[in-house]
């Protein structure tokens, strides 16, 4: 990958824990707008905000990035989020999806949506939940 801004995301996010959430924060523009299947908001401390709430709920957060492809001020990245429970520790989970990015004339993150199943990735593997997630699944199925 090519392009320093890119680099740079990939970095701070492979490096991602509560100590380096300003390293992580540094990368946005003051009004950057961040989406995902659980959050829309906008600015810098809502943004950060989203990760503290992440480092509350789940154990041992890392990223792994499999792709990255950037034209102009836009890039798309693959990843695989892994992580294991708070509540059940010793069990690691994983989450695969994607990210567009694009970014301002100063090189910032100005928008930042992620894009994973919530269904497939969270709801499937809860007991109850998922029990019926995959027979709707199954009924729904061609």
């Amino acid at each position: 990958m090519q392009d320093a801004r890119v680099r740079r995301v990939i970095a701070a996010y492979a490096l991602l824990s509560p100590a380096t959430l300003e390293d992580v924060e540094a990368l946005y523009a003051a009004d950057a707008r961040f989406k995902d299947p659980f959050n829309e908001v906008q600015g810098r401390t809502a943004v950060r905000a989203i990760f503290e709430h992440m480092f509350r709920q789940v154990t041992a957060p890392r990223f792994v990035f499999h792709e990255a492809v950037a034209q102009g001020d836009i890039a798309f990245l693959s990843w695989t989020l892994h992580y294991r429970s708070s509540a059940r520790a010793a069990d690691e989970h994983a989450i695969r999806g994607s990210t567009e990015l694009r970014f301002d004339a100063q090189g910032l993150v100005a928008w930042h949506r992620d894009y994973w199943d919530a269904a497939e990735e969270l709801y499937e593997k809860l007991p109850l939940l998922g029990a019926l997630m995959r027979a709707l699944k199954r009924r729904l199925r061609a």
